[in-house]
């Protein structure tokens, strides 16, 4: 009798459960809130060293509910998003997420930016993408502050 109602018990439990992550992933979906980017990658081409690596990514509530950034990360610690975080953006209402890339790093590069909110599609990722030119090379000088023109021969010690 016990296994009878230790087995009844359990087959109960797990039918809760199961009932209950439908109910919640019905809720996460039915979201009103919509977010529409102009678009979701930029290409800032060649940018020259520690010049401008920001680029303002504009988009739209689309949705009939107001939508809240939860949260946005940059792929690396050389990308950073600046966003309206747990603001609520009215439906028809247009914002801007600002990603900010280190341009003192040369070379080519792609990254990410990922955004978490209410949206029907919680997640979005937004791209930036360039190459950041070699760091200007600076003439040193010598120790005695004259610049060797090459016309000058050098003196022998006797």
């Amino acid at each position: 009798m016990k296994k009878a109602i230790l087995t009844f018990g359990t087959v109960i439990l797990f039918i809760m459960a199961g009932r209950a992550q439908e109910v919640t992933s019905a809720t996460a979906t039915t979201s009103g809130a919509e977010m529409t980017f102009e678009t979701e990658i930029h290409d800032f081409g060649t940018i020259d060293y520690s010049g401008n690596g920001t680029y303002e990514f504009r988009f739209k509530n689309t949705g009939k509910e107001p939508l809240i950034i939860s949260d946005a990360k940059g792929s690396c610690g050389c990308t950073v998003p600046t966003y309206p975080k747990n603001v609520p953006i009215k439906p028809g209402e247009s914002q801007v997420i600002k990603v900010t890339y280190d341009t003192k790093r040369a070379g080519n590069f792609t990254k990410t930016v990922t955004i978490h909110s209410n949206a029907k599609t919680p997640e979005k990722v937004l791209t930036i993408k360039g190459k950041v030119e070699a760091a200007p090379v600076e003439e040193s000088f010598p120790a005695n502050g004259k610049k060797d023109d090459g016309a000058t021969p050098f003196e022998r010690n006797k």
